[in-house]
């Protein structure tokens, strides 16, 4: 039996992308999550969406209460050809819903999601502070590094926390041809 106030997980539609953008326009103008300094358009949001599910990579959105609560999608982690097995992770979540378990299912989904799609490795690149960490080593990352001041935001530095998760076989098997 499925608990009525557990987050439901979906593919993220068309239909969701004012909530995205509204969730995502709300951490650019006063959290720490994004580095941008404008929150983009709902175009915009819409363009990032289609070039990475173009790609077969997952963009997710969270629903509680009926409303979109969150979303979450991987991407490349970098362009090189030898990066092809590691993806990079983003998870946002509307305000109204933190602390409801929306980020942990949303995180929980990705993972799933990447090893069904053969990749082997996980990073997280976390600026947004102590609860992104918590969520992630509960979810079973590592501490890879720290880059020290090296975003500038809300009139103050900003260190960056990078994390790693393998995924699948990890490391442990050489990747398919």
């Amino acid at each position: 039996m499925t608990d009525p106030s557990a987050p439901l997980v979906r593919d993220a539609v068309e239909a969701d992308l004012s909530a995205i953008t509204e969730i995502y326009a709300a951490e650019v103008r006063t959290g720490l999550a994004s580095f941008e300094l404008e929150p983009p358009p709902l175009e915009e949001m819409a363009r990032r969406r289609g070039d990475l599910i173009a790609q077969g990579f997952p963009y997710l959105s969270a629903e509680l209460d009926g409303r979109v609560a969150g979303y979450a999608y991987a991407g490349p982690y970098r362009p090189r050809p030898a990066y092809r097995f590691t993806v990079e992770n983003s998870i946002y979540v509307a305000a109204w819903a933190r602390r409801r378990g929306v980020a942990r299912a949303l995180l929980e989904a990705l993972i799933a999601r990447c090893e069904a799609m053969g990749k082997r490795q996980m990073m997280a690149v976390i600026s947004g502070g102590p609860a992104s960490v918590a969520l992630h080593v509960a979810a079973g990352f590592e501490h890879a590094g720290r880059a020290r001041a090296v975003g500038w935001k809300f009139e103050r530095w900003v260190d960056v926390v990078t994390m790693q998760r393998a995924l699948g076989p990890g490391a442990d098997q050489p990747a398919p041809r």
